[in-house]
């Protein structure tokens, strides 16, 4: 048969991809033709039409709302969350195949129509999900579009302390915050590192100032899709102005989002129906957002966020040692999964934070968080090569892969041991994972950049601690998984070991 399919995940960063190479492996194997469109942060590129065309079935392995859902109608289809695609595409693509044999299909484009000039939600929330879900799904959203300009942001922030300490010496990180704007851009010299500071540290000021109005602009366009991202916006940057910052981007984000939902579902004559969406919502909406914010609750909200900044730069010693356990447990728990986006989330809105010092615990807690989701991919690669017996080929063929992906940050590379070995391989890396978050907090290393692993390694601060902290827990997951498995033989080990050996030509007696 011929499948289509789309991936898709809050994040739109590992899952898409894993679950488009899953699918199409998998596809391969049964003797299927799958062809995946990965609706990713790097963008998509679209299906050509005349493979969807041909194709007997679609395959939605989305956690969002698949863009342009009309191209599929009228073909059986089977709908599930991305993680089901990447451990288990065997059974996705099986129940697609039985979805064809049925024939159950896509509305028609004529009845899907309708369905998507209402609106409705960009967040994939199914009716049957329950609240929790929903709110995941919707803050997955914002914060999805929020880690590009965290990413540009930090790192040049982070670069342009780096230079400037070069060029003006110890002080540098406080010179370069002070050198105003307008001096920059009438004297800028070419040759100048104190000038070349000065840009990238603007300029990442610059992509940082989008922060919290993207946050919030994207929840609400999660919950009510193009009506919610003009008041979701205004709301995150009403919340900078008063102070809010993140916790009141949050807020607004939600109060924009079901305030454009509520007002675009408004039953009004014909006449007034084609000014709604450009006049009356995005006006109502954002007045309405702002209300609140300017008089009602953007005080309180930056007040209790006063609070929570006073609260981590006030940590020291074992606590922060045991809040990096934490977070490093956190990571480490579901490979990529709602706890550990909990953990990063935490770490990238801190960093949004206005006012930190240059050596502000939110940089810390950044680290910790970067180390420890380093630790479970790095640690199964090291198993797979010192104890190649307890696993499968293709686990071993995993491994190689999860090096880089390690390297990278990129907790994921360890979810197809996870998903093969789940008790052995969470316990494994909750321990070496929660021991890299105490240690990095112990060194003091410290992060700007919310994302690279070892390729922003120039921007952290004590890099050999921080190395070495990744070292520890990596060499401690890897022994624990090793001496779980070696407890009791995996059966798909043995029957690959049985077959090998099987295959083996017997040894032929030497003649003389």
């Amino acid at each position: 048969m011929k499948f289509v399919a789309v991936s898709s995940c809050p994040t739109g960063i590992a899952h898409t991809y894993m679950a488009a190479e899953a699918l199409e492996q998998a596809g391969k194997a049964a003797g299927h033709e799958v062809h995946v469109e990965t609706q990713g942060a790097a963008g998509s590129t679209p299906l050509d039409p005349a493979i969807i065309a041909a194709a007997d079935g679609v395959i939605y392995a989305a956690d969002l709302e698949v863009q342009h859902r009309e191209r599929f109608a009228g073909k059986p289809f089977v709908d599930v969350g991305v993680k089901k695609a990447v451990h288990d595409p065997t059974g996705v693509l099986a129940q697609a195949v039985a979805a064809v044999e049925q024939g159950p299909a896509e509305p028609t484009a004529a009845s899907a129509a309708p369905a998507a000039a209402a609106g409705g939600p960009a967040t994939r929330a199914d009716a049957g999900a329950g609240v929790g879900t929903r709110v995941r799904q919707w803050l997955m959203t914002g914060v999805s579009y929020m880690i590009p300009f965290v990413a540009a942001g930090g790192i040049l922030i982070a670069l342009g302390f780096m230079i400037a300490q070069a060029a003006w010496g110890e002080t540098g990180a406080v010179e370069v915050t002070q050198v105003p704007v307008a001096d920059l851009i009438s004297s800028f010299s070419i040759t100048s590192g104190q000038d070349w500071a000065v840009l990238l540290f603007q300029t990442g000021g610059a992509a940082f100032a989008f922060l919290v109005p993207v946050l919030s602009g994207f929840i609400a366009y999660g919950i009510a899709d193009r009506p919610g991202l003009v008041p979701g916006f205004v709301g995150g940057s009403i919340s900078v102005l008063v102070g809010a910052g993140f916790l009141g981007g949050l807020v607004t984000g939600f109060v924009a989002g079901f305030l454009a939902l509520w007002i675009s579902r408004w039953r009004v004559p014909k006449g007034v129906r084609g000014v709604m969406p450009v006049v009356v919502t995005p006006l109502l909406s954002s007045l309405v957002t702002g209300f609140l914010m300017f008089v009602v609750i953007g005080r309180p909200i930056a007040n209790l966020m006063d609070g929570l900044t006073s609260w981590l730069n006030g940590l020291s010693g074992s606590n922060l040692i045991l809040m990096g356990a934490l977070l490093g447990a956190m990571m480490g728990f579901d490979l990529g999964g709602p706890i550990n986006k909990v953990a990063y989330t935490f770490a990238v809105t801190g960093l949004a934070t206005e006012g930190l010092a240059t050596d502000a615990v939110q940089y810390r807690i950044m680290a910790a968080v970067m180390a420890a989701g380093m630790v479970a991919p790095l640690a199964m690669a090291l198993a797979t090569f010192v104890r190649k017996q307890l696993f499968t080929h293709a686990e071993q063929e995993n491994g190689k892969a999860a090096v880089l992906l390690g390297l990278s940050f990129i907790s994921e590379g360890a979810i197809p041991f996870g998903a093969a070995d789940p008790w052995r391989v969470i316990v494994s890396s909750l321990v070496g994972s929660s021991v890299t978050g105490a240690l990095t907090m112990a060194v003091g290393s410290g992060l700007r950049a919310p994302h690279g692993g070892v390729w922003v390694l120039p921007l952290i601060s004590n890099p050999l601690g921080f190395l070495l902290a990744v070292a520890v827990g990596t060499v401690i997951t890897a022994g624990i998984v090793v001496v779980l498995k070696g407890l009791k033989p995996n059966p798909l080990v043995q029957a690959e070991r049985a077959a090998d050996a099987a295959a083996t030509p017997a040894a032929q007696p030497a003649v003389a």
